[in-house]
């Protein structure tokens, strides 16, 4: 099989893997098990599927759906979808390299132009998945904050609270959060974000870019994205892809104070797939916006 013949037939892959007829080296990939492809020509590719079979329904069209709906903006780097099955994802391959300050900078500019580029509403046209869970994509025309509040914040919430990760003292402090959202302010038109941009989420390519990976894209609020760079260690020269993004598209006054927020979609969805180790990280940010 060279690259023609799998544009032509992707519904073949399978078999072709099957029966061991393409080279596969495994590779990290979160959740799921990835391996590198190579083909008789030489190219390469980045397949997943779930651990198990069958993979949960529409996870992997709700990642080929994100990726195509960021990559058709040119704004900023993401792989091409070339075979999205029901149990495989089949994307281009990008070969690592490293983060540096000049790469930085030209992601957060092209990290304020995906953004730009805009959503009609809030949410997507499609079911979404966020790591393993669902995500509930209804879109929206109203205002954010009661979208987030009831799209973002609550399933996580209780989803946490039913899984143990969270106790029913942290569940209503977090509902505190939730009743008076609209305080907190930054209401904004849809942007056209990643919606799951947690540092390990950037991949920075031999070439010297930042690309955009295992999105849970959506119409959704752009300073959720720079918020979640800053999770987990934060994502390599994150000052200077803040300062590059503000100089292409300033973030309204008051965002500082508003990260905390955004951050907890992230962090309940954490707690929710994996248990009370993400509990300190919730409370955490929920803290942080009581002070505010």
């Amino acid at each position: 099989m060279d690259m023609a013949y799998l544009r032509a037939h992707p519904q073949h892959l399978p078999t072709f893997l099957t029966h061991q007829r393409i080279r596969e080296t495994p590779v990290g990939a979160g959740v799921c098990v990835a391996r590198r492809l190579t083909l008789d020509d030489g190219t390469s590719l980045f397949a997943k599927n779930w651990p198990s079979d069958p993979a949960p329904t529409g996870l992997f069209a709700a990642e080929a759906s994100s990726l195509g709906w960021l990559r058709e903006s040119g704004a900023v780097p993401v792989p091409e979808v070339f075979v999205a099955l029901p149990d495989l994802l089949v994307l281009e391959w990008v070969s690592p390299g490293l983060a540096s300050a000049s790469a930085a900078a030209a992601f957060g500019r092209q990290l304020a132009s995906l953004h730009r580029s805009g959503s009609p509403t809030f949410g997507a046209p499609w079911p979404g998945w966020i790591g393993p869970l669902p995500l509930d994509n209804s879109v929206v025309s109203g205002a954010w904050g009661s979208w987030f509040a009831e799209r973002r914040l609550l399933p996580y919430l209780r989803l946490s609270a039913d899984r143990g990760a969270l106790s029913g003292e942290d569940v209503t402090a977090v509902e505190k959060i939730i009743k008076t959202i609209d305080r907190y302010g930054g209401s904004e038109a849809p942007a056209r974000i990643h919606g799951d941009l947690w540092p390990g989420n950037v991949l920075w390519g031999a070439g010297g870019q930042g690309w955009l990976v295992d999105p849970a894209a959506h119409g959704g609020h752009r300073e959720t994205d720079l918020a979640t760079l800053r999770l987990f260690g934060g994502v390599p020269f994150f000052d200077v892809v803040l300062e590059s993004y503000q100089e292409e598209w300033p973030l309204a006054d008051g965002w500082r104070e508003r990260v905390p927020l955004h951050q907890l979609h992230l962090l309940l969805v954490h707690a929710a797939a994996f248990g009370n180790g993400y509990r300190s990280a919730v409370m955490g940010a929920v803290d942080a916006l009581m002070r505010a």
